[in-house]
């Protein structure tokens, strides 16, 4: 256990967590609405401190990141626990373990930072992700790993539900180099009927993000009958292109998992008009994910159209970006490169 970070002591031994937008008020011996924090005494602890549950080397385009170091691989770690309660969440068996088995010792094998970070250089990584779960939930060792990751030549990556308070986004943004964050849907109907949580939120840390220099991507996973309507698509793709034209947007394949199992699989065809929406609505980077579609997958000049990066799955076949320019019209492809290494985010 470690004393958490970003909470107030309130009277009766009551305390109010601040790590992100639900705000709980703990009791003694109550935890908050993620399952991992827990009043101890007036004391709020992180139950999840350094306790793994997945530590794996993937593809960075797997966050899914497509203009953050294309081709490289990613230190990709996660703890149990989420604030967000998914009815389709991919990772229930790990997000909901806490609430799943109340009584059970948070599971996991105990690493500490500089274990993270010396596990990542020895694999090759070029960066760390804190993913699988929402990584807010276990911030106090994904703050520390990022700073010392940073120490060692390594960036920092959050894939993230955007629900993290402001004060946590102004405290991480310094050491975090990228952020792909979900926007699940567009109303704050589906957001409270699906997830638990507000749409609102992640609105202003998308922008947040953004404005503290951070990479961002986003991802919104299209469900059948939920949030795949022209109007929800076009409104998501309208505040995306409002923060920045060149922020990429992921329109991702939903399968049926947790408690939606009776919930069909998202057509290709719907994938495609989604990826169709965001371009007509301003976005120059619109990506169609977790199905095999080359033309979705493939970065192009937004001016001139050339093929930049060809991918299949998580693999990149061809990467033409030169310092991080189209080779041929010279036209800047915003994002972060190696060799050299640049970062371009108009």
């Amino acid at each position: 256990m470690k004393e958490a970070m970003f909470y107030e002591k309130l009277t009766e031994n009551r305390v109010k967590c601040l790590l992100c937008n639900h705000h709980c008020v703990i009791k003694p011996n109550g935890r908050g609405i993620c399952g991992v924090r827990e009043n101890q005494g007036g004391t709020l602890y992180s139950l999840v401190y350094g306790r793994l549950v997945s530590a794996n080397l993937d593809p960075i385009e797997k966050k899914p990141l497509f203009h953050f170091l294309p081709g490289t691989t990613s230190f990709s770690i996660a703890t149990v626990g989420c604030n967000f309660q998914c009815a389709h969440c991919q990772n229930w068996q790990i997000s909901q373990f806490p609430h799943l088995f109340p009584q059970k010792e948070m599971p996991g094998d105990t690493f500490s930072p500089e274990e993270v970070v010396q596990n990542a250089l020895a694999a090759g990584a070029s960066s760390i992700s804190y993913t699988y779960v929402e990584p807010t939930i276990f911030y106090e060792f994904a703050y520390d790993c990022a700073v010392l990751a940073r120490q060692k030549g390594l960036k920092n990556v959050f894939v993230s539900n955007g629900y993290m308070s402001e004060a946590v986004t102004r405290h991480i943004a310094p050491v975090l180099d990228a952020i792909n964050i979900d926007i699940k849907g567009f109303t704050e109907g589906f957001y409270h009927e699906v997830c638990k949580a507000r749409l609102q939120p992640v609105l202003e840390n998308v922008k947040l993000f953004h404005e503290l220099g951070v990479w961002v991507e986003v991802t919104t996973l299209i469900i059948p009958g939920k949030n795949d309507s022209p109007s929800e698509l076009e409104a998501i793709a309208q505040f995306i292109a409002g923060i920045s034209p060149n922020m990429p947007w992921h329109v991702s394949a939903f399968y049926p998992a947790y408690k939606m199992l009776d919930t069909p699989s998202t057509k290709a065809s719907t994938l495609v008009q989604a990826r169709e929406i965001g371009l007509k609505n301003g976005l120059n980077f619109v990506y169609v994910g977790n199905i095999l579609n080359e033309e979705g997958e493939t970065t192009r000049c937004p001016h001139c159209k050339t093929v930049l990066i060809r991918r299949m799955g998580y693999r990149i076949i061809q990467n033409l970006i030169q310092d991080g320019e189209c080779p041929q019209c010279k036209t800047p492809v915003p994002g972060v490169y190696l060799a050299p290494l640049q970062t371009l985010r108009k």
